[in-house]
């Protein structure tokens, strides 16, 4: 009798453990699938993006203007080239939404740290304990603002690799090609 409620208990178990590895898997195919059916962003959006970035936000001063990690200060913290990060957009969201404590990365949400919930549950007073400081940003950005940088970085930047003369062209448009004079 024993050996027979163990059994049936082990298959239970094995049911229960193939069923949940079962909904994981579908739900990640889910979430992959409609990440691919996404509509793109409207380029009005990339555009206004790229304009936070270059100027409210002020990324440009630690990632450099061409989002290569090139800072324009150096006065700034060192910045990782966003054109090679293996960031996925909810990381690109997290990271500008909440920082990175104690690297320089400032918090763009104006709530992050205070209401736990934005940021891993971790609040300022867990920061403190941690030693982490949290650098002030230029300003803080609206959640739809965050959106537009990381439509810019996704458009225009993540996985486009080291700009030569025509991505610079690109990137920065014909009113501004004389920036990209040095790359021919």
């Amino acid at each position: 009798m024993r050996l027979w409620v163990r059994a049936v208990t082990w298959g239970t178990g094995a049911v229960l453990a193939s069923a949940i590895a079962f909904a994981l898997v579908a739900t990640d195919a889910a979430r992959v699938s409609a990440q691919a059916q996404a509509p793109p962003p409207d380029p009005a959006d990339i555009e206004e993006g790229q304009s936070i970035y270059m100027s409210r936000a002020d990324c440009k001063t630690c990632h450099g203007w061409a989002a290569d990690g090139r800072k324009m200060d150096t006065q700034m913290p060192d910045a990782p080239s966003l054109r090679t990060t293996r960031l996925g957009r909810a990381g690109i969201l997290y990271a500008i939404r909440c920082g990175r404590p104690g690297r320089g990365m400032p918090a763009f949400d104006r709530l992050a740290y205070q209401d736990a919930a934005r940021c891993n549950n971790t609040t300022k007073a867990d920061l403190a304990k941690n030693n982490l400081a949290l650098t002030d940003p230029a300003t803080t950005l609206q959640p739809r603002e965050i959106e537009m940088v990381a439509d810019f970085l996704f458009a225009k930047v993540i996985g486009k690799g080291p700009l030569d003369y025509a991505k610079c062209l690109e990137y920065v448009g014909e009113d501004e090609k004389e920036t990209c004079d040095e790359l021919k």
